[in-house]
């Protein structure tokens, strides 16, 4: 969908015409009650679920939870999924055209945030003339962005899902997102952002990011688990270069992977959008004062007791500043082994519980008439 009017960033600056790609799942009721945003994390996009056609293999990235009879069943929900600006995957972003200049944006693209993301969003969601989401769902970096609409935009949603998320980033997080910065731009193919001219890719970078990263997704349980020390084959190759472990080659596998396709001037906008959300900023330091707009709504939050990424204990830190504005949530911890990624994957207790909550939000709307 695309738009002539600017957009008016936190830092400042404007962003002109602009584009956002989006899919939709399931049929939006006769009120344009039951609709519900699914906002993406770091490398993901709008194709939510399902395949594209002719593409067996292209699943949507939280299609074991979307889909007709799942969780977010689309027989009763209208889902959309929305690709931010600066991603990769069809949005205006650094791979775009500058009008201002005729080439393309890369370095030159201007810094996101994830209140800026939900602003865009609900431009899309009003030409789609819905004046009100049934819900606003998203885990990791997808749950700030729901957590930023019940501050923005309080009047616009009934219920708010944040999973796997945080208030905002710990300063140990922040240093994982700045090394794997540096392994891009140090990168001799990065060219200052403007590899795109030089008709380069800066690969080794991205591997190297993507390697960082993917280890904090994953608890020490489940890579342990999964590889433990089990080698490649029986002998030590006796050599600092070779890949010996079975865990050496899978990150090396998911690095290779990860910079065939996602853009490097992308990763850097989306990892600094993570550092730079904190709401409480705006309130003095205090969260609760951020989250007191909400009061009319509903919130789910739920955590995973191995995500040591996005702890159980930032997201008693959400509840608590619910709780302190007498606003209506649910918490779960569930205990999962799978760390950071657990809200990806198909856990019985997780999935039953969103599957409760969304069947009692259209048993809701359905009274409504």
């Amino acid at each position: 969908m695309h738009f002539n009017q600017p957009l008016r960033l936190r830092s400042g600056a404007e962003l002109p015409a602009y584009t956002l790609v989006y899919e939709t799942y399931g049929s939006l009721n006769a009120r344009r009650s039951n609709a519900v945003l699914v906002c993406h994390a770091l490398n993901a996009s709008h194709h939510v679920a399902g395949t594209h056609a002719g593409k067996p293999h292209s699943e949507g990235w939280w299609d074991n939870l979307v889909g007709p009879g799942k969780p977010l069943d689309t027989n009763r929900f209208f889902v959309i999924g929305i690709n931010n600006l600066g991603s990769c995957f069809g949005s205006t972003g650094p791979m775009h055209i500058n009008p201002a200049t005729g080439r393309v944006w890369g370095a030159d693209f201007p810094v996101v945030t994830v209140e800026d993301w939900v602003d865009a969003q609900a431009r899309l969601v009003e030409r789609l003339g819905i004046t009100q989401l049934a819900a606003v769902i998203g885990g990791s970096l997808g749950g700030m962005q729901a957590l930023a609409w019940s501050i923005r935009y309080p009047q616009r949603l009934r219920h708010c899902i944040a999973v796997a998320s945080a208030p905002n980033l710990s300063a140990q997080n922040i240093a994982f997102n700045e090394v794997a910065r540096r392994a891009i731009t140090t990168d001799p193919d990065f060219h200052g952002g403007h590899f795109y001219d030089h008709g380069a890719v800066p690969r080794r970078g991205l591997r190297v990011a993507r390697m960082i990263g993917h280890i904090t997704y994953l608890s020490d349980d489940s890579m342990e688990a999964k590889f433990g020390r089990e080698l490649r084959s029986t002998a030590l190759a006796y050599d600092t270069q070779s890949v010996d472990f079975q865990i050496e080659s899978y990150l090396r596998y998911q690095g290779d992977k990860f910079s065939e396709y996602f853009d490097a001037n992308t990763y850097l906008l989306i990892t600094r959008a993570l550092d730079y959300f904190d709401p409480a900023r705006d309130h003095g330091g205090d969260l609760s004062r951020a989250f007191a707009v909400a009061r009319d709504l509903a919130f789910t939050v739920i955590s995973f007791t191995t995500d040591w990424r996005f702890s159980p204990a930032r997201s008693r830190e959400i509840v608590k500043a619910l709780v302190d504005n007498h606003i209506r949530v649910d918490y779960a911890e569930i205990d999962a082994p799978h760390g950071h990624d657990a809200f990806l994957l198909e856990d019985a207790r997780y999935h039953a519980l969103l599957r409760a909550r969304f069947a009692r939000l259209a048993r809701t709307l359905d009274s409504e008439g």
